[in-house]
Protein backbone atom coordinates (compact mmCIF):
# COMPACT_ATOMS: atom_id res chain seq x y z
CA UNK A 1 0.00 0.00 0.00
CA UNK A 2 1.52 3.41 -0.65
CA UNK A 3 1.20 6.27 2.22
CA UNK A 4 -0.21 8.46 -0.76
CA UNK A 5 -3.04 7.36 -3.18
CA UNK A 6 -5.48 9.60 -5.15
CA UNK A 7 -7.86 7.20 -7.28
CA UNK A 8 -10.23 8.46 -10.11
CA UNK A 9 -10.44 12.29 -8.42
CA UNK A 10 -12.79 14.81 -10.07
CA UNK A 11 -12.96 18.23 -8.34
CA UNK A 12 -14.97 21.11 -10.08
CA UNK A 13 -15.54 24.71 -8.93
CA UNK A 14 -19.01 26.43 -9.30
CA UNK A 15 -19.71 29.79 -10.11
CA UNK A 16 -23.35 30.68 -10.39
CA UNK A 17 -24.50 28.60 -13.41
CA UNK A 18 -21.31 28.23 -14.68
CA UNK A 19 -18.89 25.04 -13.76
CA UNK A 20 -14.99 24.14 -13.87
CA UNK A 21 -14.28 20.69 -13.66
CA UNK A 22 -10.18 20.58 -12.70
CA UNK A 23 -9.64 17.61 -11.92
CA UNK A 24 -11.00 14.35 -13.99
CA UNK A 25 -10.08 11.08 -13.01
CA UNK A 26 -6.72 11.65 -11.64
CA UNK A 27 -4.52 8.74 -10.09
CA UNK A 28 -1.22 8.78 -8.74
CA UNK A 29 0.55 7.45 -5.63
CA UNK A 30 3.75 8.20 -3.64
CA UNK A 31 5.61 6.05 -1.40
CA UNK A 32 7.46 6.97 1.70
CA UNK A 33 10.84 8.73 0.83
CA UNK A 34 10.29 9.37 -3.02
CA UNK A 35 10.08 13.26 -4.19
CA UNK A 36 7.49 13.65 -6.59
CA UNK A 37 6.72 16.85 -8.48
CA UNK A 38 3.68 18.03 -10.39
CA UNK A 39 3.72 20.20 -13.46
CA UNK A 40 1.44 22.05 -15.37
CA UNK A 41 1.32 25.77 -16.58
CA UNK A 42 -0.74 28.10 -14.83
CA UNK A 43 -4.25 27.19 -14.24
CA UNK A 44 -3.72 23.88 -14.68
CA UNK A 45 -5.19 22.99 -11.27
CA UNK A 46 -1.86 22.33 -9.25
CA UNK A 47 -2.39 23.97 -6.22
CA UNK A 48 -5.79 22.36 -6.28
CA UNK A 49 -4.12 19.01 -6.61
CA UNK A 50 -1.91 19.01 -4.04
CA UNK A 51 -4.51 20.52 -1.25
CA UNK A 52 -6.76 17.87 -1.98
CA UNK A 53 -3.80 15.71 -2.00
CA UNK A 54 -2.82 17.36 1.88
CA UNK A 55 -6.68 16.69 2.77
CA UNK A 56 -7.55 20.15 2.90
CA UNK A 57 -10.18 19.83 0.12
CA UNK A 58 -12.57 17.19 -0.46
CA UNK A 59 -12.82 15.42 -3.82
CA UNK A 60 -16.65 15.41 -5.26
CA UNK A 61 -15.30 11.95 -7.06
CA UNK A 62 -12.58 9.05 -5.88
CA UNK A 63 -10.70 8.53 -3.41
CA UNK A 64 -7.71 10.25 -1.56
CA UNK A 65 -6.00 7.59 1.14
CA UNK A 66 -3.42 8.31 3.30
CA UNK A 67 -1.82 5.42 4.87
CA UNK A 68 -4.93 3.68 4.17
CA UNK A 69 -7.35 6.61 5.97
CA UNK A 70 -9.45 8.03 3.91
CA UNK A 71 -8.43 12.01 4.22
CA UNK A 72 -12.16 12.82 3.15
CA UNK A 73 -13.17 11.75 6.37
CA UNK A 74 -10.68 12.25 8.55
CA UNK A 75 -8.84 15.10 6.65
CA UNK A 76 -8.31 17.31 10.10
CA UNK A 77 -7.06 14.54 12.07
CA UNK A 78 -4.39 13.02 10.02
CA UNK A 79 -3.03 16.88 8.56
CA UNK A 80 -0.72 18.48 10.64
CA UNK A 81 0.16 14.68 12.24
CA UNK A 82 1.39 13.15 9.64
CA UNK A 83 0.60 15.41 6.95
CA UNK A 84 2.76 18.64 6.57
CA UNK A 85 1.03 21.23 4.08
CA UNK A 86 3.38 24.01 3.39
CA UNK A 87 2.84 27.23 2.52
CA UNK A 88 4.84 30.89 2.06
CA UNK A 89 1.95 33.06 3.07
CA UNK A 90 2.09 34.34 6.56
CA UNK A 91 -1.22 36.30 6.39
CA UNK A 92 -1.56 39.66 9.05
CA UNK A 93 1.66 38.15 10.71
CA UNK A 94 4.63 39.73 9.14
CA UNK A 95 5.58 41.46 12.02
CA UNK A 96 5.86 38.17 13.68
CA UNK A 97 9.66 36.56 14.45
CA UNK A 98 10.47 34.06 12.55
CA UNK A 99 11.57 31.77 15.69
CA UNK A 100 8.10 32.56 17.03
CA UNK A 101 6.30 31.47 13.97
CA UNK A 102 7.91 27.88 13.52
CA UNK A 103 7.55 27.28 17.43
CA UNK A 104 3.72 28.20 17.24
CA UNK A 105 2.51 24.43 15.53
CA UNK A 106 4.32 23.04 18.81
CA UNK A 107 3.10 25.26 21.28
CA UNK A 108 -0.45 24.48 19.97
CA UNK A 109 0.20 21.20 20.40
CA UNK A 110 0.60 21.35 24.68
CA UNK A 111 4.69 21.01 23.63
CA UNK A 112 6.04 22.93 26.83
CA UNK A 113 7.83 26.31 25.26
CA UNK A 114 11.92 25.46 26.26
CA UNK A 115 11.03 22.41 24.26
CA UNK A 116 9.51 23.64 21.67
CA UNK A 117 12.14 26.84 21.10
CA UNK A 118 14.53 23.49 21.17
CA UNK A 119 12.75 22.13 18.07
CA UNK A 120 12.35 25.07 16.35
CA UNK A 121 15.77 26.03 16.05
CA UNK A 122 16.96 22.69 14.94
CA UNK A 123 14.17 22.47 12.28
CA UNK A 124 15.31 26.26 11.13
CA UNK A 125 19.18 24.75 11.37
CA UNK A 126 17.64 21.59 9.00
CA UNK A 127 16.62 23.96 6.48
CA UNK A 128 19.19 26.40 6.34
CA UNK A 129 17.80 29.00 7.90
CA UNK A 130 19.00 29.36 11.17
CA UNK A 131 20.14 32.60 10.39
CA UNK A 132 16.77 33.95 10.21
CA UNK A 133 15.64 32.90 13.53
CA UNK A 134 15.97 36.57 14.60
CA UNK A 135 14.43 38.44 11.92
CA UNK A 136 10.78 39.33 11.43
CA UNK A 137 8.53 37.42 8.40
CA UNK A 138 7.80 40.19 6.45
CA UNK A 139 12.08 41.13 6.10
CA UNK A 140 12.75 37.58 4.63
CA UNK A 141 14.15 36.99 0.81
CA UNK A 142 12.08 34.28 -1.79
CA UNK A 143 14.62 31.84 -0.74
CA UNK A 144 14.33 32.21 3.27
CA UNK A 145 10.83 32.68 3.46
CA UNK A 146 10.29 28.67 1.94
CA UNK A 147 12.80 28.00 3.90
CA UNK A 148 11.26 28.96 6.74
CA UNK A 149 8.02 27.96 5.99
CA UNK A 150 9.21 24.30 5.54
CA UNK A 151 10.87 23.99 9.16
CA UNK A 152 7.54 25.25 10.66
CA UNK A 153 5.91 22.23 8.98
CA UNK A 154 9.11 20.14 9.58
CA UNK A 155 9.19 20.66 13.36
CA UNK A 156 5.77 18.55 13.54
CA UNK A 157 7.88 15.58 12.24
CA UNK A 158 5.54 14.50 9.10
CA UNK A 159 5.51 11.46 7.02
CA UNK A 160 4.53 13.40 4.04
CA UNK A 161 5.32 16.79 3.20
CA UNK A 162 3.54 19.24 0.97
CA UNK A 163 4.93 21.82 -0.98
CA UNK A 164 2.79 24.39 -3.59
CA UNK A 165 5.58 25.89 -5.83
CA UNK A 166 8.47 25.85 -3.68
CA UNK A 167 10.80 27.48 -6.19
CA UNK A 168 8.41 30.36 -7.60
CA UNK A 169 9.68 33.91 -7.31
CA UNK A 170 13.23 32.20 -5.71
CA UNK A 171 16.32 33.66 -7.29
CA UNK A 172 18.03 31.50 -9.78
CA UNK A 173 20.95 30.89 -7.47
CA UNK A 174 19.27 29.79 -4.89
CA UNK A 175 16.35 26.95 -6.32
CA UNK A 176 18.96 24.28 -6.50
CA UNK A 177 19.53 24.43 -3.32
CA UNK A 178 15.74 23.96 -2.09
CA UNK A 179 15.23 21.03 -4.70
CA UNK A 180 18.02 19.40 -2.71
CA UNK A 181 16.82 19.95 0.04
CA UNK A 182 13.35 18.43 -0.74
CA UNK A 183 15.18 15.72 -2.47
CA UNK A 184 17.65 14.97 1.17
CA UNK A 185 14.26 14.72 3.13
CA UNK A 186 13.19 11.80 0.87
CA UNK A 187 16.57 10.88 1.60
CA UNK A 188 15.05 10.69 5.18
CA UNK A 189 12.10 9.04 4.59
CA UNK A 190 9.28 11.81 4.48
CA UNK A 191 7.29 11.14 1.38
CA UNK A 192 7.34 14.63 -0.31
CA UNK A 193 4.72 16.34 -3.00
CA UNK A 194 5.53 19.15 -4.50
CA UNK A 195 4.45 21.51 -7.76
CA UNK A 196 6.04 23.45 -10.04
CA UNK A 197 5.19 25.80 -13.31
CA UNK A 198 9.23 25.35 -14.30
CA UNK A 199 10.52 22.13 -15.73
CA UNK A 200 13.51 22.71 -14.18
CA UNK A 201 12.34 22.15 -10.93
CA UNK A 202 11.43 18.32 -12.30
CA UNK A 203 15.22 18.18 -11.64
CA UNK A 204 15.94 15.14 -9.26
CA UNK A 205 12.22 13.67 -8.89
CA UNK A 206 12.02 10.48 -8.58
CA UNK A 207 8.17 10.32 -10.14
CA UNK A 208 6.98 13.76 -12.19
CA UNK A 209 4.03 14.17 -13.30
CA UNK A 210 2.18 16.64 -16.17
CA UNK A 211 -1.62 18.19 -15.47
CA UNK A 212 -2.94 19.72 -18.12
CA UNK A 213 -6.95 19.85 -18.76
CA UNK A 214 -7.78 18.48 -15.50
CA UNK A 215 -5.56 14.87 -16.50
CA UNK A 216 -2.50 13.97 -14.97
CA UNK A 217 -0.33 12.07 -16.54
CA UNK A 218 3.20 10.28 -16.13
CA UNK A 219 6.06 12.24 -17.51
CA UNK A 220 9.89 11.38 -17.80
CA UNK A 221 12.02 11.52 -14.32
CA UNK A 222 14.79 13.85 -14.99
CA UNK A 223 18.69 13.61 -13.91
CA UNK A 224 19.63 15.34 -11.31
CA UNK A 225 21.29 18.86 -11.64
CA UNK A 226 24.31 19.93 -10.20
CA UNK A 227 23.27 21.81 -6.83
CA UNK A 228 24.58 24.97 -6.80
CA UNK A 229 25.56 25.86 -3.19
CA UNK A 230 23.68 29.06 -1.82
CA UNK A 231 27.02 30.56 -0.38
CA UNK A 232 31.08 29.64 -1.76
CA UNK A 233 33.13 27.92 0.39
CA UNK A 234 35.87 30.13 1.94
CA UNK A 235 38.48 31.20 -0.45
CA UNK A 236 36.58 29.91 -3.46
CA UNK A 237 36.58 32.43 -6.51
CA UNK A 238 33.66 33.72 -8.01
CA UNK A 239 32.45 31.07 -10.63
CA UNK A 240 34.89 28.16 -9.67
Amino acid sequence: MSLLELRDVVKRYRDGRSERVVLRGVSMALEAGELGVVWGPRGAGRSTLLRVAAGLEAPEQGIVLFAGVDLAANGEEVLGDGIGYCHRSHGSGGWQLVLDQVMVSLLARGVAPDAARSSAHAALERTGAAECAGLRLNALRAGEAIRVALARVLALEPRMLVVDEPTAGVEAAERDGILSLLRSFADDGVAVLASTGEPAGLSGTARSWVLGEGELRGAPVSELAPVVPLRRAAGQRPGA
